[in-house]
């Protein structure tokens, strides 16, 4: 805050630079940096008990981080990801085909009975 004197006393002044302690103010994207270069982790759990009997049990695991820092956390599941890596059309396709040739099979064994 910064003082100036006036014939009716001091006048107060919010400051919004650096502070006294020499650090100034982060904004949104250095705060963002530092987040995605360190990492955040948030986990918690939820359980629903029904008179000592488990009904439901949800576990959240939520990691924040760049993938570069995943990655030297040896973090990589969006590779092998079918979905996210365009292979979900592949697995289509192959359900595709086994379904024709499970039905196949059916009717050939239907036949023989």
């Amino acid at each position: 805050m910064d003082s100036v004197g006036t014939s009716g006393g001091p006048v107060v002044r919010p400051s919004y630079g650096p502070t006294s302690t020499g650090h100034e103010p982060a904004n949104l994207g250095d705060i963002l940096e530092r987040v995605l270069d360190r990492g955040v982790v948030i986990a918690g759990d939820i359980r629903v008990n029904l008179l000592d009997i488990e009904l439901l049990t949800i576990k959240l695991r939520l990691l924040i981080a760049s993938v570069d820092t995943a990655r030297e956390l040896g973090i990589d599941w969006w590779k092998h990801d079918p979905f996210l890596s365009g292979r979900d059309r592949e697995l289509v396709e192959e359900n595709r085909r086994l379904r024709r040739r499970l039905a196949a099979i059916e009717d050939r064994a239907g036949q023989d009975e």
